[in-house]
């Protein structure tokens, strides 16, 4: 069958339609649009990294003092938000923009948020923004004891987050940049390579997530460790500047990229079918139905509804998938951890080279592990594994007729997700034995003074290799999974649904945190110190992270496989009538 382009593609002449001999790369001919989309790509994650990977010490430290709940629920919401913002990028493109221009217009939005932090980092323009530093509260005796539960007509007060209307605001806007430019620069990637075949795609993702691990390296080996042992000003600055050459690097590849004219959004055309499906009046006359019709099938011209039997088969396939992104929430609140609770677990471990006892000579300039570097365990083993994955495991897989279906990789990664969680919790129950038999140690990070156990940080490394392998398996799976289930109209609407889920469940870890940091648990309350984990029960909340994505896993194994099972039928059937 011969392949069409749309008449209002945009396609640069070195992809000219001249039939050629089968071409020894599958990016032949794209090679310059691919580079152009994962450099921008990289770029826009060292920003992304910037603020993300030590955001929680930044609201910890001097002058913010924001208790620990508080600085870990901030990158959870800011990631929710982004991450919920996606579908809202997918339909502005669809119907609207096209996927180029929703880009480009919003890295600038994310630009104009970013600029928030460098001004909120300074002292003066802070003091112009926040206001001068809050104190702190006076609290009763009752709220310094050693008892934990306190009288009932004892309340203990909380400071208010200092900054919090002007970060947050920052943090509103890099999300709507970040959530929209995610949900497009996905599907718009491959589409430079989307009529190079199915093999073209699946490499294209491997190598579209080594460039995200690739920013991510540079911004923790770098960004991060200027900011906790120089200044966050200039640690914010960079990231910002990266940004701006992203935008100046997509901007300039217009000229080699295919692209596409807005044609119409899939989600208005989906909730206009499932509206008529769950709210019309169905037709009562037998004769008008061939087959007893499902709740979506009323809506077809055929079984008497408006709506061209193409159009409620694409929401038919969209329902089918839906169940899948549901599975992957309790996944996505697991690894949302890694850079909010895990970072704060680190804060209170041992770390090479930092201060054990405050002394005059304690601004001398030492080198001290940033603990944002742990961050870096995952990506340098995504960055090794990638490319022995791509060119080794799954072509001598795929000889085999072994390679695992998209599905059955994201099982392995929920797999070890989970148990990256009770790594954490195996890692917090001993931290907090120490503590309970030898006291802490304290050590300064950001001009900040943390009552650390004495266990050196490595002891975490386990929890981020998990995590790492979990990506490989789970995170690019369902990237995959997500573009090449969806119907070639609904693609960008269900990457931005991909994407919306993952939201749901940063949000979900967010929720989470704050219900078990109310009185009557106390899990995550510390009125003694309001950065302090030493009094609360972090470990309980990693057992019930961990709990909640085994059983999920379960689930997940069935609903996978009654997927694969249906898409199965569902080939054969379609075979069949090609053959016919």
């Amino acid at each position: 069958m011969a392949n069409h382009r749309d008449e209002n593609e945009s396609t640069p002449l070195l992809d000219s339609g001249i039939s050629r001999p089968s071409p020894p790369s599958v990016f032949q001919g794209r090679r310059l649009a691919c580079a152009a989309i994962l450099l921008a790509e990289s770029l826009e994650r060292v920003a992304f990294y910037g603020i993300t990977s030590n955001l929680v010490l930044f609201l910890n430290s001097s002058p913010f003092y924001w208790q620990g709940t508080q600085a870990s629920q901030a990158p959870l919401m800011f990631m929710g938000v982004t991450y919920l913002i996606s579908p809202f990028g997918g339909w502005l493109a669809d119907a609207y923009l096209g996927k180029f221009w929703t880009i480009a217009s919003s890295l600038i939005l994310y630009f104009l948020g970013m600029l928030f932090f460098p001004f909120i980092s300074n002292e003066d323009t802070r003091i112009q923004l926040c206001g001068e530093e809050m104190a702190f509260p006076v609290q009763p005796a009752e709220c310094l004891s050693t008892n934990s539960t306190l009288p009932s007509n004892v309340t203990c007060p909380i400071r208010s987050a200092y900054c919090g209307p002007a970060i947050y605001g920052g943090l509103v806007l890099i999300a709507f940049g970040v959530g929209t430019v995610k949900s497009n620069i996905t599907p718009f990637g491959a589409d430079q390579v989307k009529d190079k075949g199915p093999e073209a795609t699946r490499r294209f993702f491997n190598w579209f997530y080594w460039c995200i691990n690739l920013g991510a390296i540079v911004s923790l080996g770098g960004v991060a460790y200027i900011q906790q042992n120089f200044n966050f000003e200039l640690g914010y600055i960079i990231p910002t500047v990266c940004l701006g050459i992203s935008f100046l690097v997509f901007l300039l590849g217009r000229t080699v990229f295919i692209t596409k004219p807005a044609d119409g959004s899939a989600f208005t055309d989906m909730f206009k079918i499932l509206t008529f499906a769950c709210c019309s009046k169905k037709p009562k006359e037998p004769n008008l139905l061939r087959n007893k019709p499902t709740l979506l099938d009323s809506a077809k011209i055929t079984y008497g509804g408006k709506y061209p039997e193409e159009k409620v088969e694409e929401v038919k396939s969209l329902v089918k998938i839906l169940p899948v992104f549901f599975a992957l929430i309790p996944y996505w609140t697991v690894y949302f951890q890694m850079q909010t609770t895990y970072v704060l677990q680190s804060l209170h471990l041992k770390i090479p080279d930092s201060a054990s006892n405050i002394s005059a000579d304690s601004h001398q300039m030492t080198f001290r592990f940033p603990t944002a570097w742990l961050t870096m365990f995952d990506a340098v083993l995504i960055l090794m594994l990638i490319p022995l994955k791509d060119k080794v495991v799954d072509p001598i897989l795929k000889r085999r007729g072994l390679l695992p279906s998209s599905l059955k990789r994201i099982a392995v990664g929920m797999f070890f997700v989970m148990w990256s969680a009770v790594a954490a919790g195996i890692l917090e129950t001993k931290r907090l034995a120490i503590i309970k038999s030898n006291g802490t140690i304290d050590q300064v990070l950001g001009n900040v003074i943390y009552h650390a156990a004495d266990l050196p940080i490595w002891w975490q490394i386990p929890q981020y290799v998990l995590i790492g392998i979990s990506e490989i398996f789970a995170s690019i799976a369902g990237l995959e999974f997500a573009y090449s289930a969806a119907p070639k109209s609904m693609q960008s609407a269900i990457m931005g649904l991909f994407f919306f889920f993952s939201g749901v469940g940063s949000f979900v870890g967010s929720g989470l945190l704050a219900i078990v940091s109310v009185k009557e648990i106390g899990w995550m309350s510390s009125h003694k110190d309001f950065g302090n984990i030493n009094d609360c029960s972090l470990h309980y909340y990693f057992f019930l992270l961990a709990g909640i994505q085994g059983v999920t896993l379960l689930v997940f194994l069935i609903i996978s496989f009654k997927y694969d099972k249906q898409r199965g039928k569902a080939g054969s059937q379609r075979q069949r009538h090609a053959s016919s």
